[in-house]
């Protein structure tokens, strides 16, 4: 730190950044910077061992900066890893609804939550990279239709449920896995779906590892396309007791993957749709 003209400065020149910056104004009103030093200095002093912002991309110019100050508060820069969002487009009627904070037009996110719905705010908004641009189309949000991405994997995990409704329906139950003969999984869309949820975990963690959640959309809307087309294809409920219970436990885990991963991105997993 370093004092001039009466102001405070920070001297992030000398730790990477392209100037120094004001910390303390001449009339001693602290900048946003000091406010930003001081919330990432308390995070840091609470143990955490990484520090994840999210920024607007028109921010990318103050990542050295507080970088900067991680590092004069005696951290490793990596502590700290920004991701930057870029602008979301809001779509209705096919058109780009027009928005200026000048003119004072423009739609809140709380506006765009009680208008869709969280679910479907939540879900396609991880649809994407958050450094890649999103089209939110207000009225794909709103409808109830497979053409809506949550619509199309929530009512993938409520068929699920459906066959489950059924099958008590008919005093049938789910047996212990380890009495289940899991042979008898072998049709073609058996085994890609088998290898669609061994992938699960790995998937998870590598989403987790990267502060990539939407690989997690990404892969349950995968998941939800072979559901669906397993359904069309093959019963759940056969007169085979044995290929049964095997189509049952298939269905039991894949309806457990599917309300996990919709409740790692905060979205409901319905019983009924």
């Amino acid at each position: 730190m370093f004092e001039e003209e009466g102001a405070l400065w920070f001297r992030a020149t000398a730790l990477g950044d392209e100037k120094d910056r004001v910390v303390k104004r001449s009339n001693g009103v602290l900048t946003y910077f000091a406010s930003d030093i001081a919330y990432h200095r308390h995070k840091l002093e609470r143990g955490y061992d990484l520090l994840v912002d999210i920024w607007g991309a028109d921010h990318h110019g103050y990542v050295a900066r507080v970088k900067a100050a991680i590092k004069a508060l005696g951290y490793q820069k990596d502590k700290l890893e920004v991701l930057l969002v870029q602008l979301v487009n809001l779509l209705e009627g096919g058109k780009i609804k027009a928005m200026s904070t000048r003119s004072g037009e423009f739609v809140t996110l709380r506006e765009v939550l009680d208008d869709v719905g969280s679910d479907a705010a939540r879900f396609i908004f991880l649809t994407r990279r958050c450094d890649s641009h999103l089209d939110f189309d207000l009225d794909l949000a709103r409808s109830q239709n497979q053409e809506n991405p949550v619509y199309y994997v929530q009512y993938a995990h409520a068929r699920l449920s459906s066959v489950f409704r059924n099958a008590g329906e008919q005093e049938v139950s789910l047996a212990k896995p380890q009495d289940i003969d899991i042979s008898l999984l072998s049709t073609p869309e058996d085994i890609k779906l088998l290898k669609q949820l061994d992938a699960f975990p790995c998937l998870v963690a590598d989403a987790a590892l990267a502060l990539e959640p939407h690989r997690v959309s990404y892969y349950l809307t995968e998941l939800a396309g072979q559901l669906h087309g397993y359904y069309t294809r093959h019963r759940f409920i056969t007169d085979d007791p044995d290929l049964t219970q095997a189509r049952l436990l298939l269905a039991d885990v894949t309806k457990r993957v599917f309300r996990k991963g919709l409740g790692l991105l905060g979205v409901s997993a319905p019983e009924k749709m």
